[in-house]
């Protein structure tokens, strides 16, 4: 017997994909995602470098979230002191195209977007 999907929409206040919509819409996600899935796997401290302006608080919530949305996993190495390690999961790399190509669209834009943020202020 198949299961039957239910239709998701992010536009129904209801549904739980609007959880995940927000999650991978955050700055910080967005940028965690890029660098993971440029960098492969990383050490918080090199991932918190990377993510300039981040706070160590941040970033680990950030990964909590992510690895608990499956898109990240945290590697623990038995060393002392311990090593952990984070890197994009399957899943998570199937986020790291879209999200580069938003933070890359952010990078080429920012002039025009300035500009006009110059104009409309000006009214």
């Amino acid at each position: 017997m198949s299961q039957v999907m239910p239709d998701w929409s992010v536009l129904l206040s209801t549904c739980p994909s609007r959880t995940s919509l927000a999650r991978i819409a955050n700055k910080w996600t967005a940028m965690a995602v890029s660098v993971l899935g440029s960098n492969g796997r990383m050490r918080f401290g090199d991932l918190r470098t990377q993510l300039d302006g981040i706070s160590g608080k941040v970033l680990t919530e950030t990964l909590r979230d992510l690895e608990r949305d499956g898109l990240v996993t945290r590697h623990v190495h038995a060393e002392v002191p311990p090593r952990v390690e984070y890197e994009l999961t399957a899943l998570g790399f199937t986020l790291h195209a879209p999200l580069l190509a938003l933070c890359r669209w952010a990078e080429e834009h920012i002039a025009e977007v300035l500009v006009n943020r110059e104009i409309y202020d000006a009214r």
